[in-house]
């Protein structure tokens, strides 16, 4: 059976952050932040919430504003080096967004939000900065489950 055309949308937004980001940086999907987060970073691509979909009619279809969470950890002791960090992984998300902002033709169009960082501190570990990005992916399908 073929994915559904969310998880293709998904899988081809995890394929763009992965043309991208530094070798260097750890990429998954839907997992949790590890107890140490590696040297170069952790990116996670979360499925979000596709949201109510807009129906149309003729043909029929169901029109999403699917908001995927991109998570931007970095864990280093050296704030100058944390926030350095950060910003190169900030900008490898938007430079993923802006190559293909139809993702191969899945979506009318993807567009980043603005980050709210903040700097987390847990006992045992280097200080770590820290921030959500969505990403609003926006395709129609002919059923909502397929």
């Amino acid at each position: 059976m073929p994915d559904s055309k969310s998880e293709q949308v998904l899988k081809a937004l995890f394929a763009a952050l992965e043309a991208v980001m530094p070798v260097t940086t750890r990429l998954v999907r839907n997992e949790t932040v590890p107890t140490k987060v590696p040297a170069g970073g952790w990116v996670c691509l979360t499925d979000g919430d596709p949201g109510a979909p807009e129906f149309l009619m003729s043909p029929p279809l169901y029109v999403y504003d699917h908001v995927a969470d991109v998570d931007v950890v970095v864990e280093v002791d050296n704030q100058a080096a944390r926030d350095a960090l950060f910003d190169t992984l900030k900008q490898a998300v938007g430079a993923a967004i802006a190559a293909d902002r139809t993702l191969g033709g899945l979506c009318d169009y993807v567009l980043g939000e603005s980050p709210a960082p903040v700097n987390l501190e847990a006992p045992g570990t280097e200080s770590m900065k820290a921030a959500t990005i969505g990403v609003i992916l926006t395709y129609g399908s002919s059923d909502p489950l397929a």
